[in-house]
């Protein structure tokens, strides 16, 4: 009897799923806490992010970084300036970054005393946003020069973050940027996130956003998306209250 699409597709997502748990399970064991970074392109990520490192770095903290591309070592070379160990990884023509792909490259290339790990996903709201990859803390990136509207059309990417990150503030005036209406959208997809304001060209926002991260490492309440990835992989199904305020998320559609 011939499988259908969906049923394959929850077959894979179910062994990521798997994969994802052993290695989060890992990872704690060994003191490593994962950040998963997911934007679309051209949202500022890589910039930002090398920022965090080098301010981690200067902090003498531990930190690591994975980048994933399609193509080229550009986003590595560039991080590396950082001073972190970093690490491009490239996904073979594959929209999204999968738990096995970066289980190989803990297992090969992780320093022993990596603290924090960052993962630079592919720049792309829909496949990644569907793949957990063992993290302990995922942040959703989006560049004011994207439009306001970006939550209510990428639901499940954003209904997913423990934090979502605003890049390029220094634009949202020339770009007519409607910040209220972002604010209003990404709490009607996920209640309670966090925003943080920031500017790489600046440094306006990393030394916030790296207290986030070192604050969820050190086992602060992370907030609680409503569809957060469970220990165990899957998906967690808003209910009560949660499902009317984020309503058909799972499906990639906003009531």
């Amino acid at each position: 009897m011939c499988e259908s699409v969906d049923e394959v597709t929850q077959a894979v997502l179910a062994k990521n799923d798997g994969l994802a748990a052993s290695l989060r399970d890992e990872l704690a064991g060994r003191g490593v806490s994962l950040v998963n970074l997911l934007s679309s392109p051209g949202s500022g990520k890589t910039e930002l992010l090398g920022r965090v490192l080098a301010l981690a770095v200067e902090r003498r903290i531990p930190v690591a970084a994975l980048t994933a591309d399609l193509a080229t070592e550009n986003d590595a070379l560039r991080l590396a300036r950082s001073g972190a160990p970093v690490k491009q990884l490239l996904t073979d023509g594959l929209c999204h970054l999968e738990a096995r792909q970066l289980r190989d490259h803990v297992d090969s290339w992780l320093p022993d005393a990596t603290a924090l790990l960052f993962i630079e996903n592919v720049g792309n709201l829909v496949c990644p946003a569907a793949y957990d990859l063992g993290e302990s803390l995922r942040i959703v990136l989006m560049a004011v020069t994207e439009g306001e509207d970006k939550p209510l059309k990428y639901p499940t990417a954003f209904g997913s973050a423990h934090l979502v990150v605003l890049t390029k503030t220094d634009l949202a005036e020339p770009a007519g940027f409607d910040a209220a209406a972002f604010d209003a959208h990404v709490q009607r997809v996920n209640p309670g996130v966090e925003v943080v304001r920031s500017c790489a060209r600046d440094g306006d926002g990393v030394d916030t956003l790296l207290e986030r991260v070192l604050a969820a490492r050190d086992g602060a309440p992370v907030h609680r998306p409503p569809l957060a990835p469970h220990p165990h992989g899957h998906i967690h199904e808003p209910t009560g209250e949660e499902a009317r305020g984020a309503s058909g998320l799972a499906a990639g559609r906003v009531s």
